[in-house]
């Protein structure tokens, strides 16, 4: 079933084309990374040398919180592998603390910070180019945190970069307790969470999106629609 047959796109609440630096001014960098916009779309690559694992990868946050029962869609070029890209949505604190409040640890870009520190929030994981038995059958992963709960998963259809075109127009809904994911308009995974076997439900809250080093990706059109079910 296609993902227009289920929901349906309501109000664009937040856009942003991503083109240059004023569109990411309110933006917020956990790590360190280079930030550019050559082809006015935004591009990210690390700035630390990848042989430093975690702490070479990083997380740059939309600094707007969002609602519930929205779709999140942007447009994805792949650059350079290996490594992978993650959207995080429906981020706050564990005890509903915005994500930025000054009561929380600090973060740096160590994945363990995003999965087993003091925020909530869902991340789904695409484009992953990282580990050789990874590299075989490419796949897009849908994790729940507080924990490393690996929740859906499907098929990832887009080429490695060699062979990418892109724009790849990338779509996450989610309507309560149901989460979609799609790729240039293929369903991905569609999941329901039953709000207690991977911890509470989680609602509302930010968007950020993560790289791996050393992949370099660009983002373009950034849009959040409030969204109904039919």
């Amino acid at each position: 079933m296609n993902w227009n047959e289920i929901f349906s796109l309501e109000k664009l609440i937040y856009h942003n084309p991503l083109a240059d630096e004023q569109d990411v001014r309110d933006f917020k960098m956990e790590g360190e990374a280079v930030v550019s916009f050559p082809l006015n779309r935004m591009r990210m690559e690390n700035k630390l040398d990848p042989r430093m694992g975690q702490k070479s990868n990083f997380v740059y946050w939309c600094s707007v919180e969002f609602p519930d029962n929205i779709a999140i869609t942007w447009d994805f070029w792949p650059i350079r592998e290996p490594g992978l890209c993650i959207l995080f949505f429906a981020a706050k604190g564990i005890g509903a603390e915005d994500l930025f409040d000054t009561r929380l640890s600090v973060r740096t870009g160590t994945y363990d910070q995003y999965h087993h520190g003091d925020i909530d929030a869902f991340h789904v994981s695409y484009f992953r180019r990282k580990e050789e038995n990874e590299r075989s059958f490419h796949t897009c992963n849908l994790r729940k945190s507080y924990g490393f709960h690996l929740v859906s998963q499907g098929g990832d259809p887009i080429p490695s970069v060699a062979d990418a075109k892109g724009p790849y127009r990338m779509k996450l809904l989610k309507w309560e307790r149901e989460i979609l994911f799609v790729i240039n308009d293929l369903t991905i995974f569609h999941w329901v969470d039953d709000g207690k076997a991977f911890g509470k439900p989680l609602c509302g809250g930010k968007i950020g999106f993560r790289q791996m080093a050393p992949l370099i990706a660009e983002y373009a059109n950034l849009n959040v629609y409030s969204i109904s079910k039919m």
